[in-house]
């Protein structure tokens, strides 16, 4: 049986319903951490929830990021702008990535796909 991947997003903006509804879509559970500075939480949430992937959402493309590594040294991109990119951090074996201000069903779906490519089924 195949581990279904757990993200979790962090929108600076207190978005990101539309990423969540397609990494569910793509058998992915996710979280989203409610209200402003949420990208800011992000390590800690994941953290908490034993989380393979977070997602941090602000203007710079990385502030949540940045501040999840530091704090629990997941490995990190910031500043990715594509569905693309973000498939090719998971496949480097980010566990956090940062990206500037966007809410679309297609990335959650693509995490997940990349998530699922790399680890395959769990037994």
């Amino acid at each position: 049986m195949a581990k279904r991947p757990l993200v979790v997003i962090g929108h600076r903006m207190g978005q990101g319903k539309r990423i969540a509804k397609g990494v569910e879509d793509a058998g992915g559970t996710a979280i989203v951490i409610p209200g402003m500075l949420a990208d800011m939480k992000l390590g800690d949430v994941m953290h908490e929830n034993g989380a393979d992937l977070g997602l941090s959402f602000c203007g710079s493309g990385g502030a949540g990021a940045i501040t999840a590594a530091t704090k629990y040294g997941y490995k990190y991109k910031q500043y990715q702008k594509t569905n693309a990119a973000a498939m090719q951090c998971i496949r480097e074996g980010c566990q956090v990535i940062g990206f500037p201000f966007m809410d679309n069903e297609e990335l959650g779906e693509s995490v997940v796909k990349a998530w699922n490519e790399v680890h395959g089924e769990q037994k």
